[in-house]
C-alpha cells in the first residue's frame, strides 16, 4: 500500500469517525427533547401519566378535538 493509498484510507476512516459523532450527538438531542417535551405534557396535563402509551395519542387527539 503506497503512502497515498494510506492516507486516503486515513482521511475515509477521519470522515467515517466524524460522521458517527454527529449521528450519536444528533441522537442525545433528540433524547432530550423528547424527554422535556414529555416532561411538559406531564406538567400540563398530569392525568396522561395514567393513561398507557398506547393510548396516549389516542387521549390527546380527543382532548384536542375538544378544544377546536
Amino acid at each position: 500500500m503506497t503512502s497515498e493509498e494510506k492516507k486516503l484510507l486515513q482521511a475515509k476512516h477521519r470522515l467515517e469517525e466524524a460522521q458517527a459523532r454527529d449521528r450519536v450527538k444528533e441522537r442525545k438531542a433528540r433524547t432530550r427533547r423528547l424527554i422535556q417535551e414529555g416532561a411538559v405534557l406531564e406538567k400540563v396535563l398530569p392525568e396522561v401519566q395514567a393513561v398507557g402509551l398506547d393510548n396516549l395519542e389516542e387521549y390527546l387527539r380527543q382532548k384536542l378535538a375538544r378544544h377546536d
